[in-house]
């Protein structure tokens, strides 16, 4: 099932921890990837983000980074920040608290950050506690553009993102294949809407107050 673009008001408030927004004084958007590195698809992402002058920010998964270490690097040297989204992109409800710890410890060996993205955004309480104990900021979203459902046309996907252009938004995209054609349409027109309304977008900051 679909969920919502926008996420609901109230989950900042049940989980204040995590970042679900950034702060809207100016007029800036932030773009963020899960799932890459991918050999075709991060390439034309970056290509298409360098285009543009726009920076964004890549939860990564481990074992896909040991697999394509310059791709990795490419993201890093052209300006965008990187987070950790677990080894083998572990589904944290269905895991044991020693397992899914142990999955983002493996991926912090390749991933040098302190930003975590849990996959399919779940994380159980105890997880959540552990991995703030551990220094790490659990990133969320703002806008969730549904790129990864195969039932949607790209144009569906773009309208989901373009109906809610607003300071501080994160924007959730998936650097994968069966997300590709939606992810990389989308983003282009997001690309182009924010700019001419104004907006810069930048890649989400290393560290939080």
């Amino acid at each position: 099932m679909l969920l919502p673009a926008k996420i609901p008001f109230f989950l900042p408030y049940i989980y204040p921890r995590r970042i679900w927004s950034m702060p809207s004084s100016e007029k800036i958007l932030y773009l963020t990837f899960d799932d890459g590195p991918n050999p075709v698809v991060t390439v034309e992402l970056l290509d298409l983000l360098k285009k543009h002058r726009a920076l964004a920010s890549f939860f990564c998964i481990g074992d896909r980074v040991n697999t394509y270490p310059a791709l990795y690097q490419r993201i890093i040297d052209e300006g965008h920040t990187v987070g950790n989204h677990t080894q083998h992109h572990l589904n944290g409800r269905n895991s044991s608290l020693a397992d899914y710890i142990r999955e983002i410890k493996t991926a912090a060996q390749s991933i040098s950050s302190t930003l975590f993205r849990p996959p399919y955004g779940r994380l159980r309480l105890k997880q959540a506690n552990a991995l703030h104990k551990m220094g790490m900021k659990t990133v969320m979203w703002t806008v969730l553009s549904g790129d990864y459902d195969q039932t949607i046309s790209k144009e569906a996907c773009a309208k989901r993102v373009l109906r809610h252009i607003s300071p501080g938004n994160i924007y959730l995209f998936h650097d994968a294949e069966k997300a590709s054609v939606r992810m990389l349409y989308a983003v282009e027109r997001l690309l182009n809407a924010g700019t001419e309304a104004g907006y810069a977008f930048k890649a989400l900051p290393t560290t939080f107050a």
